[in-house]
């Protein structure tokens, strides 16, 4: 009898790994692996926020609206509980992606405006903290483009026969993805000219 109950055994564990179990469980370790990297690149931009506001504060105080949008944006984010579990939850993703959009256009702004205060463009706190922030997006872009191949890849094999049964028997559920067709407008930071505005030459010898 145990002999029969360890061949049964076998014969299930060699049923369900033919039928996609194996594929699935790695690839939904990918995908929360990749979304890891995703939440720790947009949590290091938050990071950044504060101390890139009030360096333009100190040029460009005048401004307000900018700073309040900015606020705002970043007090959306916060508001949204950025987990591991998110990816479970279609809606709770998108509310996610929708506050992370926000706070990339309103640091856009921020950003552009910098354009008309030459002083604070050679300000060599603010010139270090661009540089973090748009390294930061570039980040963010590579870890959004792993995340959205994961899901992709992970999405196909859930779906499809026969590992859409085993997918089914063991409650694995497609994910939510980011748009692919707004990536490089979200993630893509302003370029900002750095180079000093020339002061006007003195007056000519007479």
């Amino acid at each position: 009898m145990r002999t029969l109950c360890l061949a049964l055994l076998a014969v299930i564990v060699l049923s369900v790994s033919g039928c996609g179990y194996n594929a699935i469980q790695t690839q939904d370790e990918q995908v929360k692996a990749s979304w890891s990297e995703v939440l720790n690149q947009y949590q290091r931009r938050a990071d950044l926020v504060p101390n890139l506001v009030n360096t333009v504060k100190g040029y460009a105080s005048q401004e307000r609206a900018v700073f309040i949008s900015v606020a705002e944006a970043r007090a959306r984010v916060g508001s949204v509980q950025a987990t591991p579990e998110l990816i479970n939850d279609p809606q709770a993703f998108a509310r996610f992606e929708a506050a992370q959009a926000q706070l990339s256009s309103s640091l856009s702004r921020l950003l552009v405006i910098s354009e008309s205060y030459p002083q604070l463009k050679s300000d060599a706190n603010f010139r270090d903290l661009q540089a973090q922030l748009e390294g930061t997006e570039n980040r963010i872009t590579v870890a959004r483009n792993r995340y959205i191949k994961a899901v992709q890849d992970y999405n196909t094999t859930v779906r499809s026969f026969p590992s859409n049964l085993t997918a089914s028997m063991f409650g694995y559920k497609e994910k939510p993805n980011f748009s692919v067709s707004d990536e490089a407008a979200i993630a893509r930071p302003p370029q900002v000219d750095f180079r000093t505005v020339p002061m006007p030459a003195s007056g000519a010898a007479n």
